[in-house]
């Protein structure tokens, strides 16, 4: 068996010889050595069935023909990857591999190619080269009298034939030409609305062996963790805040028969809702093609959620899900439901627990297999699995009952303090330890006690595979800030650990300024935050945001929303933030004597407004929102903070001390926020590229799976 200390940092990446799989190759292959820098990649070429045969028609050739040569060397162990179209893979692939998707993407529309100078519109009867049953359908509708040609060979090559004549017109995919530097050879590009491409075109895939540590880590940042999300039973209104807000960022919902249908209205518009539940005995989709169906989407990069009625974990076959994604390295999330026990019971006022009547229970199914029912005590008896509510206090007393009916000291338990919250907490033992180990841990929360094996933690699921798996992040922005922070950190299974310590409060002094918004030629905006601020005071004055000027954004976090509201921002810094790259942007764009309403924060300086005014502009300095100060009275456990501005490490400080940084690792958006930590002599661990919360995020997870490379390569 290989261990770690005998993983090398060597990864030998194949890729097919033509001139397009290399460029593409070696694209995929520089971002991936940029990123995951205790790795050495190394790129070799090889040769396939599609390269060497060149008389099949690719419509009658096998699923492997352009990917056979490529992986038998990854499975016989000669590379570690190879790098293919996404296109071009098999399905399924061979039971050795694993892959996903890549997310550096070409434009996936199919386009026309003529000669030059030549017209599709005004060819008589024309000869149309193609490479697929899907084109060659086009074809018969776009050009009916045409004679349809099936062409091989490398872009180079299908190129050649139409320039010497032996076709007329050929259709070929955008995102090769461009790759290639051809751009310029597009004479159309066909809408997906016409021809829709296939899934993969535009896409590069990796293949490796399953059992590769190092490329299941190096995949774990590409992947979004699945949500496996208990829907209630049966009414929209039962289903959790979280499992709701897991529908509306998702890509892809498969549903079971039993869901409340309404649910569905929460998707996105362009998310695809499969139904795969069971009626009459009979599945919709039988339930090994869901387990691939699911597990293919999560390696294309979507985020997907697999809703499920009352709560997945009651008779849900979750285990058995959970089960098939741990088998596949790919991580997930459970989001617990509310259960049909709780709506048969505490809904209707028949108490599964009361002082002094009832003081723990069993869930269970009674019925046995010859029809005959039997009792909860002789399940009890019989070492089913017991959870026992508001137990912190009470375990040794429980402990003494539970050994005087028989059950011996070497049973497993387990205290689960704060169940659900970001402090939860799980205590290990047994019936013969469990009490001391409560008593030392113990700090006033409320705890759940579980007895049987199900305490057993070697029989616990972890999503240990992903980026982010068992660290707290500590988020510590504004609230605004925390949905964005809560569905990128658990995209990698981290813990969020919302703390904001900041509440922004729009100043109303800035109302009159914005009712005159039409009177400026620019406006300024440096953070998303003042973007929804702004977004909201118009809302609330009933101002038109058409009536906007022109704008000045900071980086791609501004632009991301000014996007949700429809508005594109006319300038932004070419540099990824600072207010050196802004102000060179405005220096370029901003001319003398143009008025210009600068937005900030009470606690931003002026440094952007008098640079302006320096520039020649006439500035409008105006407040637009004031940060209030959040105080906590503990603070809790993290392993990673992140800061997102400056005042967010002020406020930090103030009310934990500098020391709370001791161990952690901090990640940090810009250099404000970098300088700010410097100033309390704290070098950030991870500095973002870009000034968003999903860049914050993403850097931090990159850190943890270099962290885990150099561990297993060293």
């Amino acid at each position: 068996m290989t261990t770690r200390n005998q993983l090398s940092n060597r990864i030998r990446a194949g890729t097919r010889s033509s001139c397009l799989a290399v460029i593409q190759a070696e694209s995929a292959i520089h971002r991936l050595a940029a990123i995951f820098h205790p790795l050495k990649f190394e790129l070799i070429r090889m040769s396939s069935p599609g390269d060497e045969d060149r008389r099949t028609e690719l419509q009658q050739s096998a699923s492997d023909f352009f990917t056979r040569y490529l992986d038998d060397a990854v499975e016989s162990g000669e590379l570690d990857c190879a790098v293919h179209s996404a296109k071009d893979l098999p399905d399924p692939i061979r039971g050795t591999l694993d892959w996903w998707w890549l997310p550096w993407r070409e434009d996936p529309r199919d386009v026309l190619v003529l000669r030059a100078g030549e017209s599709a519109c005004a060819m008589s009867q024309p000869v149309v080269g193609i490479s697929s049953d899907r084109r060659a359908a086009y074809c018969g509708r776009r050009f009916p009298d045409a004679t349809i040609r099936s062409v091989r060979g490398n872009v180079d090559d299908r190129l050649a034939q139409l320039d010497r004549g032996e076709v007329d017109i050929l259709i070929t995919a955008a995102a090769a030409l461009n790759r290639l530097g051809l751009a310029d050879r597009v004479s159309e590009y066909i809408a997906v609305s016409d021809l829709r491409p296939p899934p993969g075109q535009g896409v590069l895939a990796l293949t490796f062996r399953k059992d590769d540590v190092r490329l299941q880590g190096v995949r774990s940042l590409f992947v979004r963790a699945v949500r496996l999300v208990g829907g209630g039973p049966g009414a929209e209104s039962a289903c959790t805040v979280a499992g709701v807000e897991a529908l509306r960022h998702c890509d892809t919902c498969f549903y079971d028969a039993l869901v409340a249908r309404p649910l569905l209205r929460h998707l996105q518009e362009d998310a695809e809702a499969v139904d795969v539940g069971k009626r009459s005995g009979a599945y919709a989709v039988p339930r090994d093609v869901l387990d691939g169906l699911q597990a293919d989407h999560v390696r294309r990069g979507s985020r997907v959620v697999r809703l499920k009625g009352g709560d997945p974990g009651i008779y849900g076959r979750l285990a058995e899900e959970v089960d098939n994604l741990t088998k596949h390295s790919l991580p997930f999330r459970v989001i617990p439901g509310v259960s049909s026990l709780n709506a048969a019971t505490t809904g209707t006022g028949h108490l599964l627990t009361r002082r002094g009547i009832a003081r723990g229970f069993t869930v269970i199914t009674p019925r046995l297999a010859c029809g005959g029912v039997r009792g909860v005590g002789a399940d009890a008896r019989a070492g089913l699995p017991i959870a026992i509510f508001m137990a912190v206090g009470k375990v040794p007393e429980i402990v003494e009952d539970l050994l005087g009916e028989g059950m011996p000291g070497t049973q497993p338990a387990a205290m689960v303090f704060a169940a659900g919250c970001d402090e939860e907490t799980i205590v290990y033992g047994t019936l013969a330890t469990i009490a001391s180990r409560v008593h030392a841990a113990a700090d006033g929360q409320p705890g759940l006690l579980l007895v049987g094996d199900l305490a057993d933690p070697a029989l616990a699921y972890s999503p240990h595979i992903a980026a982010l798996a068992g660290v707290r992040v500590l988020v510590t922005g504004s609230v605004a800030l925390l949905s964005r922070s809560v569905l990128h950190i658990e995209d990698y299974c981290g813990t969020p650990v919302l703390r904001p310590l900041m509440r922004l409060v729009p100043d109303q002094a800035c109302c009159g300024i914005l009712g005159q918004l039409n009177d400026f030629d620019w406006v300024t905006l440096t953070s998303p935050s003042a973007v929804r601020c702004l977004m909201a005071m118009l809302n609330g004055i009933n101002a038109d945001i058409r009536r906007i000027p022109r704008i000045l954004a900071s980086g791609e976090g501004v632009c991301c929303v000014l996007r949700e509201y429809g508005l594109i921002a006319d300038v932004v810094p070419a540099a990824r933030y600072g207010a050196v790259s802004l102000l060179q942007a405005a220096a370029a764009a901003i001319q003398s004597g143009d008025k210009v309403l600068r937005l900030r924060s009470n606690l931003a300086d002026t440094t952007v407004a008098d640079a302006l005014r320096a520039h020649g502009a006439e500035v409008t300095d105006c407040v637009l929102y004031r940060n209030e100060a959040i105080a906590y009275q503990a603070l809790p456990k993290f392993d990673a903070v992140m800061f997102c501005s400056g005042s967010a490490v002020r406020s930090f400080v103030a009310s934990w001390g500098v020391a709370a940084l001791a161990d952690k690792v901090s990640v940090v958006i810009g250099g404000p926020t970098s300088q700010a930590l410097r100033g309390l002599d704290v070098e950030p661990d991870v500095v973002a590229e870009e000034s968003s919360v999903a860049h914050c995020v993403q850097a931090l997870a990159a850190y943890y799976v270099n962290r885990r490379l150099k561990e297993l390569t060293a």
